[in-house]
């Protein structure tokens, strides 16, 4: 009898954030649980990818471009090609590079691994929205002390178990988090000098001494820390990263393995398995799932094969989840079955269940870049080819220190722009490389500018929800059509959230102005010194803005207001279905989504556990 043959009581599809984290739970739990990711494990292929690749923090970019695991999604901007087509990223009848990963660990595998909490009200929305108070800030809490495990404050740990520590934090789960500062970054003159003149200057600590001091006490450059007055954090952070005291890189790959590794009866990983469609009962309840085995069969592959694969079904004696993320699991849904009639019909897939908000509401964050020449190289980075074998690999793989232990955020803060009405909407980071957003080839001018700075202005909490995903055709091995419809033609809101970012780009260069003027920073790239007004800083964010925390797909909410899951995860009129990724969110979460969607699969696998305890044993098959 082969592993799809067999018993399972839960058939979870993808091995990201969502997937891997609750597939985990549920087999430490007890339950016998099979697992779907349509790529294979990419950190144990030596001939295909480097181990060193996904492990290293700073080869985040190259893992994403890496052929042994990248999904390339081309995605839209704008429905108006004339104006999609000022985007420099944008190529003419395929569109603008969105990366994932299809590998063991999903997107947890090539991310940049910053991990912050979401704000409060992010979760108090979902319970107001909902009525249903498991979701409350509060609660929401006790499931990031299941999952992180803090590395970076000793102290409040000890304050933490003597009952002392104030800031909702725990320290025994399982993904570790820490805040590489490396020494190198200190010992080079030229990058101290932007760091501290940029940090200075922001927080007006020549200035504002006590306002400086008062911000250390709250929390110091924590963004996760709990203020003392209970406010979402605002000033001058490092960015907290999912890696091990040795600096590399933590995810749901290495949790799944560990929990396979202890648990092996009760946890099954199918790689190389696309999932094609819920197998739904002449009731339409789910009981299984339909999958093609075989390599690089999905067309988003950066080698997509001409073969079909091989079709197999696993059944689940329970629920099955579906965790692949807010491009793929729509797409799944809909292959199903499930999603607007209409469109389904207009596809040629027969509808099942008519749900009009399976695909809708996509939204994401707005980021840009202010682009710099120093000028001479990073010392830090002296020798740098961003590969095995180089001295800073080297200083990385004895010592877990250097340049290469961190995303590269050398420094960053959060701030509230004008516009927001109300929690703090934007990011901003300074990173010492060359990074203008997505395009083939994006990652080899990091390795090819050691010159360069980019200050990175991310907005959150954007007001646009009018993105969609929909099927190309009825075949899965077809990614979906993905349009973000950026601005004017988005949601109601478009001139706030454009007003924010430019908020952004301005503060960014009141930081830079004066070490353009002594010399410090040689030149500003992009947007450049032309785009001097605000009007002419719109125009640059509206061309090149860009983003990669997509979300809201299959939103938790009503049916009728677009709604398709329940606050549980059931998804409306399909009993024992269930989706966990960041496609739940009725609005994005936060300044980072990874974080969130941790938090998301932990309170799933409790609600999973809590109803399977109350409906009691199933019987097994003959």
């Amino acid at each position: 009898m082969t592993a799809a043959e067999a018993a399972w009581d839960y058939v979870v599809v993808g091995t990201g954030a969502g997937g891997g984290t609750l597939a985990a739970r549920l087999a430490e739990s007890g339950m016998k649980v099979f697992v779907l990711e349509a790529g294979h494990d990419a950190a144990a292929d030596h001939d295909a990818c480097l181990p060193d690749e996904t492990e290293v923090p700073a080869f985040h970019p190259f893992s994403s471009e890496n052929p042994a695991m990248a999904w390339n999604f081309r995605v839209r901007h704008y429905e108006d090609e004339r104006r999609q087509a000022r985007d420099p990223k944008y190529e003419a009848g395929r569109g603008v590079l969105y990366p994932r990963a299809a590998t063991l660990g999903g997107c947890t595998a090539h991310n940049a691994m910053i991990f912050m909490w979401p704000h409060d009200s992010d979760w108090d929305h979902i319970a107001q929205l909902t009525g249903d108070a498991s979701w409350q800030a509060r609660r929401m809490h006790r499931h990031a002390r299941t999952l992180e495990a803090c590395g970076y404050r000793p102290l409040w740990r000890a304050l933490s178990r003597l009952g002392l520590d104030r800031t909702g934090h725990g320290w025994d789960g399982w993904l570790p988090t820490h805040a590489p500062i490396p020494p190198a970054a200190l010992d080079d003159e030229q990058l101290r000098r932007v760091v501290l003149s940029s940090g200075i200057t922001y927080a007006g600590a020549l200035r504002h001494p006590l306002r400086s001091a008062r911000h250390w006490l709250r929390g110091g450059a924590d963004p996760n820390a709990r203020t003392w007055n209970g406010r979402s954090f605002q000033g001058l952070c490092f960015t907290p990263l999912s890696t091990t005291a040795r600096a590399r890189r933590a995810g749901t790959r290495e949790r799944l393995l560990q929990a396979r590794d202890r648990h092996r009866d009760n946890l099954h990983i199918e790689l190389d398995a696309l999932a094609t469609r819920v197998i739904l009962d002449a009731d339409n309840v789910a009981r299984g799932v339909e999958y093609l085995s075989g390599a690089r069969l999905y067309r988003a592959d950066a080698e997509p094969t001409a073969r079909r694969g091989e079709r197999r079904e696993v059944r689940a004696r329970r629920e099955v989840i579906v965790c692949g993320g807010t491009f793929n699991t729509p797409q799944l849904l809909l292959l199903s079955g499930i999603g607007p009639a209409s469109h389904l019909r207009a596809r040629g897939v027969a509808p099942r269940v008519d749900l009009s908000g399976v695909g809708a509401n996509l939204q994401d964050r707005y980021e840009v870049a202010v682009t710099h020449r120093m000028p001479r190289p990073w010392a830090s980075l002296a020798g740098a080819r961003f590969a095995r074998g180089d001295p800073i690999w080297q200083c990385w793989r004895e010592l877990g220190e250097g340049m290469y232990s961190t995303s590269g955020a050398s420094l960053g803060f959060v701030e509230r722009s004008p516009a927001s009405q109300g929690e703090p909407d934007l990011f901003c980071m300074a990173l010492p490389v060359h990074f203008e957003g997505y395009y083939p080839g994006y990652s080899e001018r990091i390795r090819d500018r050691l010159d360069a700075l980019s200050w990175i202005v991310l907005k959150a909490h954007t007001h646009n929800r009018a993105g969609s995903v929909e099927l190309r055709s009825s075949d899965p091995c077809d990614p979906p059509r993905v349009n973000f419809r950026y601005f004017d033609e988005g949601s109601e809101g478009a001139q706030a959230d454009l007003d924010a970012v430019v908020d952004g780009l301005l503060k960014v260069r009141s930081l830079t102005r004066g070490l353009l003027a002594r010399g410090v920073i040689a030149e500003e790239i992009a947007p450049g010194p032309a785009a001097a007004s605000r009007a002419a800083l719109a125009d640059y964010v509206r061309d090149t803005a860009w983003g990669h925390h997509a979300a809201g797909t299959c939103a938790i909410g009503a049916p009728e207001a677009g709604g398709v899951l329940g606050a549980d995860f059931r998804v409306h009129g399909v009993p024992r279905l269930r989706v966990v990724d960041a496609s739940v969110f009725p609005r994005i979460p936060g300044l980072f989504v990874a974080a969130a969607v941790y938090m998301v699969a932990e309170k799933a696998a409790e609600t999973l556990l809590a109803d399977a305890a109350r409906a009691g044993p199933v019987p097994t098959p003959n």
